[in-house]
């Protein structure tokens, strides 16, 4: 059997210079599944577009000029690490699926600077995929490709049917103009040590998907937030069940918004590390229904997210805030460290409650368990006066507003 393996991987390498790889024979009852290998100078979309469900692309160090579509459900696009980098395509080359220019992996490009706020624009409809579950809310009609929206990677499913088992990993996605990797409609997907930097948006974003798995990405310097998850940005309808969705040891810095979790529900963060964010966390719901919430926070590490980031139509001037819920209710946040995040914004502090920007409070909402100290204008803020049933309990802190929140009881505010 060792001498069978050796020999398939002595297979795979002759292989190289098609960037397609085969795979061993099926044993019985099983499904063979292949290694795509591409290299500089070659295209991943190509490869992708040749893969099957369950098949892996395999992106070696290099650095790739172009966007990349995944519609297959089950594949992996996977590079050797940060050392595979994907960049816009240049000006003069041709359009994402017909080939890529490719450098050393330590060539330097200027990213552009960043987009100003705004909605995602919708990215190619893909094939629909037989049998798929249904997505939990229709997906944005798709009007321009993935380099044309300005995505690096993106993971489409259709209003139809979600791209189920996408896995995105070990690769660097930058200077784009709005995200670096971009998912729509996925089931299961799988997002783990990309590294997100310097792109217009978004590092890191998923609309409409359920049970996603978000663990040790690296988002850095992105325009807005450096992992962004919501229902949809184009659509009024009230938040998405996402089954649990998780984003785990990621590290978000430098950001406008280290992590954005916009009208959604059921979902966890935990173990991440944000420092260097305008905001750490924001937990955004609205008047819709069902509304934003049962969303839990737990022991993240948030310090000095006190970069200082200008007021937009949509959201006043930020800096110093720690964790913000806004219009959230039936949320958990426990047992993080937060501390040093200063500011003068009304949304400045270590935890915040805030009514959302059209009235409606946060409640039973749950503060436990948390660590606090150096935070400014205070460790917890309840600026929501109108929200019910949100409680404070065995946080410790210097400072709350009103006074009184630090005190290692169960407290309500009404």
């Amino acid at each position: 059997m060792k001498k069978c393996h050796i020999a398939y991987l002595a297979c795979t390498a002759t292989l190289l210079g098609t960037g397609l790889g085969a795979a061993s024979p099926a044993t019985a009852g099983h499904t063979a599944h292949h290694v795509h290998l591409v290299h500089p100078g070659q295209s991943i979309q190509r490869a992708v577009d040749a893969a099957a469900p369950g098949d892996t692309v395999l992106v070696a160090f290099g650095t790739y000029r172009e966007s990349v579509t995944v519609k297959t459900p089950g594949l992996t696009l996977r590079g050797m690490g940060r050392g595979t980098v994907i960049r816009p395509a240049a000006a003069s080359a041709a359009t994402a699926g017909t080939g890529s220019t490719a450098t050393g992996a330590g060539a330097a490009e200027p990213a552009p600077k960043p987009a100003a706020e705004a909605a995602a624009k919708p990215a190619v409809k893909p094939a629909t995929k037989p049998g798929a579950k249904p997505a939990a809310e229709p997906a944005a009609k798709a009007a321009e490709g993935c380099a044309e929206s300005g995505n690096g990677v993106c993971v489409l499913g259709t209003k139809e049917h979600n791209v189920e088992d996408v896995t995105v990993a070990n690769l660097t996605v930058t200077g784009f103009t709005r995200s670096g990797v971009y998912a729509m409609a996925a089931d299961n997907l799988t997002v783990r040590n990309v590294t997100a930097e310097k792109n217009g948006v978004w590092g890191i974003a998923q609309e409409g998907s359920l049970h996603g798995v978000f663990r040790g990405n690296t988002a850095r310097d992105n325009g807005d937030a450096g992992l962004f998850l919501a229902n949809s940005v184009k659509e009024e309808m009230g938040a998405v069940d996402t089954e649990g969705t998780l984003v785990e040891h990621n590290r978000l810095e430098g950001n406008r918004i280290g992590v954005t979790v916009r009208r959604l529900r059921n979902l966890t963060l935990a173990a991440n590390r944000l420092t260097g964010n305008c905001a750490a966390v924001f937990v955004v719901g609205d008047e819709n229904k069902p509304r934003a919430g049962r969303v839990t926070v737990a022991e993240n590490r948030i310090e000095r997210n006190n970069k200082s980031c200008p007021k937009t139509a949509r959201l006043d001037a930020l800096q110093g805030s720690g964790i913000v819920l806004t219009g959230a209710e039936d949320s958990l946040i426990t047992r993080n460290v937060i501390r040093d995040n200063v500011g003068a914004s009304p949304l400045s502090g270590g935890i915040v409650l805030f009514k959302s920007f059209v009235g409606t409070p946060s409640e039973r909402n749950r503060i436990s368990d948390n660590t606090l100290e150096g935070n400014a204008p205070a460790d917890l803020v309840n600026a929501d006066t109108a929200g019910k049933g949100n409680t404070f309990e065995g946080n410790a802190c210097a400072a709350s507003k009103p006074a009184g929140l630090c005190r290692p009881a169960d407290r309500t505010r009404r």
